[in-house]
């Protein structure tokens, strides 16, 4: 999962105290923290203790799965749809 620190500050993330790394972006290399996000919900589907990146700054705009949600769930493509289960 990763999020900018705006919308980590949003959700109420303390992001501060993570660990510090740099992170590749499409714009350059820009300063991130890791986390572990206590509990990410989409829809029906609930994952605990899922690792993320806060990147500071305003971007990404959208919070972006990444593949420490979406290993834990199952993936249908339907098209132009993707459909998630709770594979649990």
């Amino acid at each position: 999962v990763a999020m900018s620190s705006l919308q980590a500050d949003r959700l109420g993330i303390s992001y501060e105290n993570g660990r510090a790394q740099a992170v590749s972006t499409a714009s350059g290399v820009v300063p991130g923290y890791g986390v572990v996000l206590d509990r990410v919900k989409v829809g029906a589907i609930e994952q605990r203790n899922i690792r993320a990146v806060v990147i500071e700054g305003d971007h990404p705009v959208m919070v972006l799965l990444g593949m420490t949600f979406l290993s834990q769930v199952r993936l249908q493509d339907k098209g132009n749809l993707m459909i998630l289960q709770d594979r649990y």
